[in-house]
């Protein structure tokens, strides 16, 4: 994060991603993980329970002192927030009902949305389909930043503001470069969240209000879990876009970490992408991945191959 990068320092590639060749490739060699695709019923009872305890932390914090108020949000619900939205992003993949019941895993969704008071999960669906059919793609894949985020936050301090106003570019992004008109669900998901965050307000307060605004906010900016969002796709590695995190923080995260066999088999459910990693266990073991999410920590499997440093570079 030290390293002051010019916008060369991205770099453009014109070759499909891998993920559909080794996807064919393994799938070729281990038929089994077809039966991994499947949907994961265990996610209706850790996303209610996440909910319920969401909920009851807007009770215990509504009397708290200011100080203490921040100090949980953050410490706590800034957490549940972050982990919430990645159990939305199991959702956006048909993974609590199944493919045969899209409209379930909507509704299931906006129910998920409601502790991060921002409406989210809907929007969310619809773009981050993109970003597995057109990974990188310049003008298409949302998840990667704009060339003027590139160009722009090349200094440390300047990171450190791109980090901290993560949300705010994960918002902003899709209206710049690929908007796509409110759908129907986008305005109910508006509505039943307008609709919970008024009555929250009402029965609980505005401190209530406030530790669930900006816990999801701190949760997705300067947040040790946040780190997922550079380790995904921020290139050290020249010829790999993908990286992949096997650490304890997968336990908060639905398995997000395990990110290259996502790419490969996203049809496979966040609980099960650890048994995708044992069974082709030769396709991921020797590609460069992350050994920690807060320091940014890597692991480069061949000391020949030319590392690009610091986690900066984007394959576009």
């Amino acid at each position: 994060m030290g390293n002051a990068l010019a916008r060369e320092d991205f770099e453009w590639v014109y070759t499909d991603q891998p993920h559909a060749d080794r996807r064919k490739e393994i799938l070729a060699k281990y038929p089994e993980i077809k039966a991994l695709m499947k949907p994961d019923h265990n996610l209706l009872w850790i996303v209610t329970c996440m909910v319920i305890t969401q909920f009851i932390a807007f009770y215990l914090v509504k009397d708290l002192d200011w100080k203490w108020l921040m100090f949980w949000t953050y410490v706590f619900g800034s957490c549940i927030s972050h982990s919430m939205t990645l159990a939305i992003h199991e959702i956006s993949h048909n993974a609590a009902f199944g493919n045969c019941k899209p409209m379930w895993n909507r509704c299931f969704g906006i129910f998920a949305n409601l502790p991060l008071g921002l409406p989210y999960s809907i929007s969310f669906k619809r773009y981050h389909l993109d970003h597995h059919r057109y990974l990188g793609g310049d003008g298409i894949d949302v998840d990667i930043p704009t060339d003027f985020e590139g160009w722009f936050f090349c200094t440390p301090i300047r990171k450190l503001a791109w980090i901290i106003l993560q949300p705010l570019f994960y918002t902003i992004r899709p209206l710049c470069i690929n908007p796509k008109p409110i759908s129907r669900l986008e305005v109910i998901n508006l509505l039943v969240q307008l609709a919970f965050n008024a009555l929250v307000y009402h029965f609980l307060g505005v401190k209530s209000v406030v530790y669930m605004l900006v816990g999801s906010i701190l949760g997705l900016g300067l947040h040790p879990i946040s780190g997922h969002f550079i380790a995904e796709h921020y290139m050290f590695l020249k010829g790999h876009e993908t990286y992949s995190y096997y650490g304890p923080l997968n336990y908060l995260t639905f398995n997000v970490g395990y990110h290259n066999e996502h790419h490969d088999f996203p049809s496979v459910p966040g609980k099960n992408l650890p048994l995708v990693r044992k069974i082709a266990a030769e396709y991921y073991d020797p590609l460069p991945q992350y050994t920690s999410w807060v320091k940014q920590r890597n692991r480069i499997p061949c000391k020949s191959e030319e590392s690009l440093g610091d986690a900066v570079s984007l394959r576009l």
